[in-house]
């Protein structure tokens, strides 16, 4: 082999490297706490209401249940009643729908739902880290379907959205 092969033999083996690096996506997800559990032992997680003039009804339990769900297979936390080291409490004050594009022919083409939830945090251990905030999380899906088809997949999907948000806010400090 002369200079020239060897150049071109290297240059395509660093071209074919180059490409299935750019090729290749890597996606982080940040779901683990950063709790000092010498500190922090228990969190107490009050039912969320809901306060919101459109309802559907599973809405309520399947969002209290995931939220819960995201502590208890997230942190180390005991989850009690009352006398919290943390405590989470708030209700469902919006569940809404609204137009989100039209087609050309001049109708809705897509529909976005749209569910949002008031959040009060108490950290017994560190009130510094008290807040009070809004969480929203939104779903979007063909205006052919029913809301009645979709439904549950989308508040399932925006339950678990809004869960990951105050999970985040709460307990991640990110």
């Amino acid at each position: 082999m002369d200079w020239t092969s060897k150049t071109t033999h290297k240059l395509l083996i660093f071209s074919c490297w180059l490409l299935a690096v750019s090729a290749c996506s890597v996606s982080y997800k940040f779901n683990g706490a950063s709790i000092d559990y010498t500190k922090t032992k228990t969190i107490q997680i009050a039912d969320f209401p809901v306060r919101s003039n459109y309802v559907w009804g599973p809405m309520e339990p399947l969002f209290n249940n995931q939220l819960r769900d995201q502590f208890s297979s997230h942190t180390r936390l005991t989850q009690v009643k009352r006398n919290g080291d943390l405590k989470i409490e708030g209700e469902i004050t919006q569940y809404q729908q609204r137009n989100k594009s039209v087609s050309a022919e001049g109708y809705s083409a897509q529909t976005e739902l749209s569910m949002t939830v008031n959040v009060r945090f108490t950290n017994n251990v560190n009130h510094s880290e008290d807040f009070e905030r809004t969480f929203t999380a939104t779903q979007s899906y063909e205006t052919t379907l029913s809301l009645n088809d979709v439904q549950e997949e989308l508040v399932t999907q925006m339950c678990k959205d809004l869960c990951d948000q105050i999970f985040n806010a709460t307990v991640a400090n990110w």
